[in-house]
């Protein structure tokens, strides 16, 4: 059983690469982990939306396995606090022989046949993030579920 976050697009702002970097070396000292990114689609300014969205759907889907539990990064997902993540991961990392991705899509969001993979919509907020942030701070609450999960210190309640 793997954590992996798939996302769609390169990090282009440093200090968030090297935010990201920081909570993606941390996850490994607790389980597996990988990080999947999905290269920026070509001429996409020549592009109508829907039609990226399906371009990026196909690479996405290309990533997912049967099996996997796939959890959409949307703003309209469910909420949840860390320590409601923490225990979520614990119970799906106890019965799942396959991947626990979190799927991260690009600027317009996803293609219907992404919504359709879906098992479940998580949201970091009710606003709306760029895509380099929300890579941020799905990894930092990976993480921090993972210290939750061990009793370490790194979370206050």
């Amino acid at each position: 059983m793997k954590i992996r976050i798939i996302c769609v697009g390169t990090m282009r702002e440093a200090p968030l690469r090297e935010l990201l970097d920081r909570y993606t070396q941390r996850i490994p000292y607790y389980m597996p982990f990988e990080m999947v990114t999905i290269p920026d689609i070509r001429a996409a300014r020549n592009l109508t939306p829907e039609r990226q969205k399906e371009l990026e759907a196909t690479e996405i889907l290309r990533q997912l396995a049967p099996g996997d539990y796939n959890i959409l990064l949307d703003e309209r997902g469910k909420e949840l606090t860390s320590r409601e993540l923490a225990q979520f991961i614990e119970r799906k990392t106890s019965v799942l022989s396959r991947n626990l991705n979190f799927i991260i899509g690009g600027p317009y969001g996803f293609a219907k046949s992404v919504y359709d993979r879906a098992d479940m919509m998580l949201g970091l907020s009710r606003m709306t993030f760029t895509h380099e942030m929300a890579r941020v701070l799905t990894a930092e609450q990976i993480y921090r579920a993972q210290t939750i999960l061990r009793g370490e210190p790194y979370h206050h309640d």
